[in-house]
């Protein structure tokens, strides 16, 4: 999917139609839609031959993209969920694999990232009300292993930000809570992890933007990307002043928001509020 989206950004930045880029590969203009969304494998020839008709002949830039290619062509882990999980979905953990760095801001829940496997279970079944059928539990197994990227590469940096209500927002029953709130306690000294909580008190402007996540990929020294869920899908915001936008908003919660040390403090707290 990262490929695909950083062949269609270059396409459109020289203004080259589906048509054109197809001709170019000796393909039709479907198989470039289907390139660019990452639904079909990637010959390196025709990753070449794109390259060099979208004018990219920097060595290093190209040897970027022909490794994109070759690790794109191996079927990722979460494929095997596929009939489990919207194709949206699917672009968007493809995206969040290859991303070195995730910053993340939620106003609702508990990060996926950051839920314990029986929060997650509360939450995809909005608290038993839908059945723990075999979708629901390869989403709960897909949100599991998303997270074991980020306790097992100490190079993969998450920063989230979360706002107080969705801290506090009962999910199943104290105990679930308490051990979703412990279980931050503890992430939150993990050092690849910074987390903080905008408190109440700064109220309601805090939330305005919703949810949303920023993807960098400095590895392969491609621009950030903005990915904001939706009820029915997910968008990724791609344009320079849309991610410069966002980046802001996020720097101004890091502001706003408790320290990482006072977040700690603050989650002592809500977890003694429930043992009490």
């Amino acid at each position: 999917m990262l490929l695909g989206y950083q062949l269609r950004q270059l396409r459109e930045s020289k203004g080259i139609s589906r048509a054109d880029a197809a001709y170019k590969i000796r393909g039709s203009e479907s198989k470039i839609s289907r390139v660019e969304l990452g639904r079909v494998g990637f010959k390196i020839r025709d990753v070449e031959d794109l390259l060099t008709f979208y004018g990219v002949e920097d060595p290093a830039v190209r040897a970027s993209f022909l490794t994109l290619a070759r690790e794109a062509n191996e079927p990722g882990w979460w494929q095997k969920y596929g009939e489990s999980l919207p194709v949206w979905f699917q672009s968007y953990v493809g995206m969040e694999e290859a991303a070195t760095q995730l910053r993340v801001y939620e106003t609702q829940f508990v990060p996926g990232l950051l839920q314990t496997e029986d929060y997650a279970r509360e939450v995809i079944t909005r608290g038993g009300k839908k059945k723990l059928d075999d979708t629901a539990k390869d989403r709960i197994a897909t949100r599991m292993r998303r997270q074991e990227r980020i306790r097992n590469n100490r190079n993969v940096k998450l920063w989230v930000i979360i706002d107080e209500p969705a801290v506090r927002r009962p999910v199943g029953g104290p105990e679930i809570m308490r051990a979703q709130l412990e279980h931050l306690h503890e992430l939150s000294y993990a050092p690849n992890i910074t987390l903080q909580i905008v408190p109440f008190h700064q109220g309601v402007f805090a939330a305005e933007t919703g949810s949303f996540t920023i993807l960098r990929y400095p590895e392969y020294d491609l621009p950030d990307v903005v990915y904001v869920e939706q009820l029915t899908g997910g968008i990724f915001q791609e344009k320079r002043s849309d991610v410069e936008q966002y980046t802001m908003t996020l720097e101004w919660l890091a502001v706003v928001a408790e320290r990482p040390e006072q977040t700690r403090r603050l989650l002592k707290q809500m977890i003694e509020e429930l043992e009490g």
